[in-house]
């Protein structure tokens, strides 16, 4: 089985690469949910501010505190369009990160594959290996019989 040792090798070094990648894929993902998180955060803080401050402008309207809030709110919402861009951006990373992991599985299905197959035709050499020396074995008995009944005859 010493031909199949090359094989084992890549079998182990692509199981060694699909577990990197998986666990590459987990970070990805708890990267993912957390900008999201964070983005979702960032807009229902967006909400309730805006609902505090109309509250507040009803009953004082002064045009410092508008100024004063519209400040804030730009700055908010930079704040959330940029969250939203970082989750954009770590959805993208997951999708790479998943890929990479399906590759690196079919790779290791493939090698398991193939070393099967060629576990598969070992035995199948070692089988007709066995049944021709199986047959050999026969013959040989047949034909000593025969030998031995020829010179039992003639005696």
């Amino acid at each position: 089985m010493s031909s199949l040792q090359p094989l084992m090798t890549l079998l182990g070094q692509a199981e060694r690469e699909r577990d990197g990648l998986a666990v590459d894929c987990q970070r990805a993902t708890v990267t993912q949910q957390t900008a999201v998180v964070q983005a979702d955060q960032l807009l229902t803080y967006r909400r309730e501010y805006e609902q505090r401050w109309a509250h507040q402008f009803r009953t004082d309207g002064r045009m410092e505190l508008v100024n004063c809030y519209r400040g804030f709110m730009e700055r908010l919402t930079q704040a959330v369009e940029q969250q939203r861009r970082v989750a954009a951006h770590a959805h993208t990373e997951l999708e790479q990160a998943r890929l990479s992991l399906r590759d690196s599985e079919i790779r290791v299905a493939s090698v398991r594959k193939l070393i099967e197959r060629r576990v598969a035709d070992v035995r199948v050499a070692v089988d007709r290996r066995e049944q021709k020396a199986a047959d050999e074995f026969a013959s040989r008995a047949a034909w000593n019989q025969r030998g031995a009944d020829g010179l039992a005859g003639t005696l």
